[in-house]
């Protein structure tokens, strides 16, 4: 921590916005793990000293039930870190979300897990910002980015990617019959300004065109939203967020980065595994959960076999037992 400190108080650190951002979030992600600890330490003298008084015939039973349960969501968060220790876990993620084949059914999918992610954001008390926003025809969504900012986003929202199945009575069907739609989930860590990612001009292909999310009636009038073409690998990535068309071109160019990024971190795993002759667990794009709305209700993951029978409660952005359960799972493996 004191060398984090050091580091921010030297004279023009903030020249360099990045690297003053960088230090920031590892100062912060210090300081929740310190604060972290000293809250266990300070539970467990608390359950300890109540312990004693029950020992010696005080009725404070209730305080330490309180206290106990206090305790275990503390171990619990505790333990979560632990799992969150790969190079990139620390870092915000960026996250794309698209839907399958099935038309509007499909892009309404899509755009119910947008929310959900944005409610779970929200409830860890990150912020999340959209990158870029495309609206269906009739419902939904064709497609939708967003960053996610706070301690070990990327970690957590990792555990995501993959295909996501849903099964309802579809809202658009006149018949009232059964649907099972498809969206794709992606996530990104976000690539901080210093870690090089080499990308030569000549291998880009840069569109502009009008925006057609929110924004008031600027965006209707203007060419300022940016599409950009990575042609050797014919990634794709576009923003409209922004009201001018040079930011939206730097934002685009850091999704991009953080896209190749991960693409040769991928690469280089998959060459590993290959030479250990290791397994995935989950392949690129498999489907990884199912969320059944009729003719029962409930969700499961099918890496860890987790089940959830309150629908409503994980839409709204309750995700975190799938979340544990993936890591637990991938650290166990």
């Amino acid at each position: 921590m004191a060398e984090v400190e050091q580091k921010l108080s030297a004279p023009g650190v903030w020249s360099d916005p990045a690297l003053g951002e960088k230090l920031s979030r590892e100062r912060s992600r210090i300081e929740d793990d310190l604060n972290l600890a000293k809250a266990l330490r300070d539970r467990e003298q608390e359950v300890s000293t109540l312990v004693d008084w029950i020992k010696e015939g005080e009725p404070v039973a209730d305080d330490l039930k309180k206290h106990l349960d206090l305790l275990e969501g503390e171990v619990d968060a505790a333990e979560l870190k632990k799992l969150l220790a790969g190079e990139n876990d620390p870092k915000n993620a960026i996250v794309s979300i698209h839907p399958g084949a099935g038309g509007t059914e499909a892009q309404d999918w899509a755009e119910m897990l947008v929310r959900m992610y944005l409610r779970w954001s929200e409830k860890k008390g990150f912020k999340a910002e959209m990158i870029d926003y495309q609206v269906g025809e009739e419902a939904g969504i064709k497609s939708a980015t967003f960053t996610v900012s706070g301690p070990y986003a990327y970690g957590l929202l990792r555990s995501e990617v993959g295909v996501h199945r849903l099964v309802r009575i579809s809202p658009f069907d006149a018949a009232a019959r059964r649907h099972t739609s498809f969206a794709s989930v992606f996530v990104f860590p976000e690539i901080d300004e210093e870690v090089k990612v080499d990308i030569g001009e000549k291998d880009l292909r840069i569109d502009t065109y009008r925006s057609s999310g929110s924004g008031g009636q600027h965006v209707n009038v203007t060419d300022s939203a940016v599409r950009i073409t990575h042609i050797p690998t014919g990634i794709v990535v576009q923003c409209q967020n922004e009201r001018s068309q040079h930011r939206n071109r730097d934002v685009a160019m850091k999704v991009l980065r953080a896209r190749l990024y991960d693409l040769r971190f991928r690469e280089q795993q998959e060459k590993i595994e290959a030479m250990s002759e290791a397994k995935k667990d989950i392949a690129w794009g498999s489907q990884i959960r199912s969320y059944v709305f009729q003719p029962y209700r409930l969700i499961k993951d099918h890496r860890t076999k987790t089940e959830v029978g309150d629908v409503d409660r994980v839409m709204d952005g309750d995700v975190d037992p799938f979340i544990k359960a993936f890591l637990v799972s991938r650290r166990a493996s």
